[in-house]
């Protein structure tokens, strides 16, 4: 099993896994890697239903984390609902120190401070089980925003190693998967949503285009 990483030896993994399909990529990763090592996280989003299908197959055992930032979509709980029966998944979800979502919501920081909101609803909660693990799975393509476009399968990210099974997945094989497959999509999808965050802050568009709606916002903090 591999422990701590060098650069060299990242991309040798990433021209390893670089030939894998994502089956295969996901398998190997248990091969190479400690189970209990692994975390991965899924917002339960637009298409989430795809990475989630692959890791239910390979390992029912593995722990999916949802950040719980109490701004969700009712469509997105239902949808985490309704995949974590159909799979059988071990969901954990993770919330926001009481107070600390409080203040969010009395000062509405979605309007005025919309990092500071991510941060206090995504980032922190997460950052205090990140500890525990050493590798992060994430559900992250390309084809989303200019900043995933940059990246490789394997990415360091302070002491954890990101590893991204689906990045060179477009969105014509992704939707050609779940149907393949007969996966639910997120019943907001079909209304024009083609990435789904928190209530506050979404609404229909392209890609990412309907996040942070007239932001120059494209990311909540959590993959930068």
């Amino acid at each position: 099993m591999i422990d701590t990483l060098k650069t060299p030896e990242i991309s040798k993994l990433n021209g390893k896994y670089n030939e894998l399909t994502v089956y295969k990529r996901v398998e190997q990763l248990y091969l190479d890697f400690n189970s209990e090592d692994i975390m991965i996280t899924s917002a339960f989003a637009a298409t989430s239903a795809f990475l989630l299908k692959v890791f239910s197959d390979i390992n029912k055992n593995q722990v999916i984390y949802f950040i719980d930032t109490g701004y969700h979509f009712k469509e997105t709980l239902i949808y985490k609902d309704y995949l974590t029966q159909l799979y059988d998944l071990n969901v954990v979800s993770i919330k926001a120190d009481p107070s600390e979502f409080r203040f969010s919501q009395e000062k509405q920081l979605w309007k005025n401070s919309p990092n500071r909101c991510c941060y206090i609803n995504k980032v922190k909660p997460l950052d205090l089980i990140k500890k525990d693990y050493k590798i992060w799975v994430s559900g992250l393509m390309k084809w989303q925003s200019d900043h995933r476009k940059g990246l490789n399968i394997f990415e360091q990210k302070e002491t954890l190693l990101k590893f991204y099974p689906l990045l060179d997945i477009n969105s014509a094989e992704r939707d050609q998967f779940i149907i393949d497959h007969h996966l639910p999509f997120h019943p907001l999808k079909s209304k024009g949503y083609a990435s789904i965050g928190c209530s506050h802050c979404t609404v229909p568009g392209e890609d990412r285009n309907g996040r942070w709606n007239n932001s120059p916002k494209t990311e909540c903090g959590l993959h930068l």
